[in-house]
């Protein structure tokens, strides 16, 4: 085993991942203490894109219902109105997620995964295109919940963000002197929904042969039979390697995939995924050193 040590992930390529997720239609969940622009960062993003933004502050009170919606009884009319909840967007940021019950957490679900919602038997579809960013506080403070597995593999990407650099620190305070930091007035928008679904569609069409689908596979395959990991990858993770990995390629200029695009986005796609044994999490044994130690033995495809 390799020397432990903590990977870290810049700003630019928080960002970076953020724009993969929204390119192969997946949701992000975005890790790491209060204050690190985790927010921000999502509804700058929104704006950029020129897509509807909505935020929900995940509370131990809130319900099911206040997320995807209820039906209203109108007195006037005698019959039952749906009154939508702030689930139908573009862009729904849940926020500071893990401080609600699962209860609350499951409603998130079937929109993640399906893009439909569920009320009193009547499915809804979501607006095109839909994705989830969610924020957690690292499961050690207190108030929070962990995240269940099922909805946590419904997450295309789990992003860590961490304290900037003391440069990129006093270019922030530079911005907040000079009142810079409202993105209502300095951010404007630079493609819109169609640009998105057209890119969606350029990167389906990216080249994987099929040994780098093979090289997926074994590394996957990998982390169900590591010593040290508890339960590995699903099937779902191979699947978002393939996706992000083409994503990655297409933004790089390239119209196929190569090894190191695989290896570009693996860290972010299947962290989240895998559970390393008691002992080892004791031990201070991080998932990313593990799943590095895999790329290492698993031979690279030319």
């Amino acid at each position: 085993m390799k020397e432990v040590k903590k990977i870290i992930v810049d700003q630019d390529e928080a960002i970076k991942n953020c724009l993969i997720s929204l390119f192969c239609e997946g949701n992000v969940l975005l890790e790491g203490v209060p204050g690190l622009a985790k927010t921000l960062l999502v509804k700058t993003l929104s704006q950029s894109v020129d897509l509807e933004f909505k935020r929900i502050q995940f509370t131990p009170d809130l319900m099911p219902s206040d997320v995807t919606g209820t039906k209203i009884f109108n007195m006037e009319t005698r019959e039952f109105q749906l009154k939508k909840g702030p689930i139908f967007t573009n862009f729904l940021l849940a926020d500071e997620i893990n401080r609600t019950p699962p209860k609350t957490q499951a409603g998130l679900l079937e929109a993640m995964e399906e893009k439909f919602v569920t009320i009193d038997g009547e499915r809804l579809e979501l607006p095109k295109p839909y994705m989830v960013f969610a924020t957690q506080n690292p499961i050690e403070y207190e108030g929070t919940y962990v995240l269940p597995e099922a909805l946590t593999d419904r997450f295309l990407m789990k992003i860590k963000i961490s304290y900037p650099s003391k440069e990129a620190e006093k270019n922030i305070l530079m911005k907040h002197n000079l009142n810079m930091m409202d993105i209502d007035k300095n951010v404007s928008a630079v493609c819109s929904k169609e640009h998105i679904l057209k890119c969606r569609e350029e990167i389906e069409n990216v080249i994987v042969k099929e040994e780098l689908i093979d090289y997926i596979v074994e590394v996957v395959s990998r982390t169900r039979e590591n010593e040290l990991i508890e339960i590995g990858s699903s099937p779902r993770g191979a699947i978002a390697l393939l996706k992000t990995a083409k994503a990655h390629a297409a933004m790089e200029g390239r119209d196929y995939v190569i090894p190191e695009d695989i290896k570009e986005v693996i860290i972010p796609t299947l962290t989240h995924r895998i559970i390393l044994k008691a002992e080892m999490e004791i031990e201070g044994v991080l998932v990313e050193n593990v799943i590095m130690n895999i790329l290492d033995v698993v031979k690279v495809p030319r």
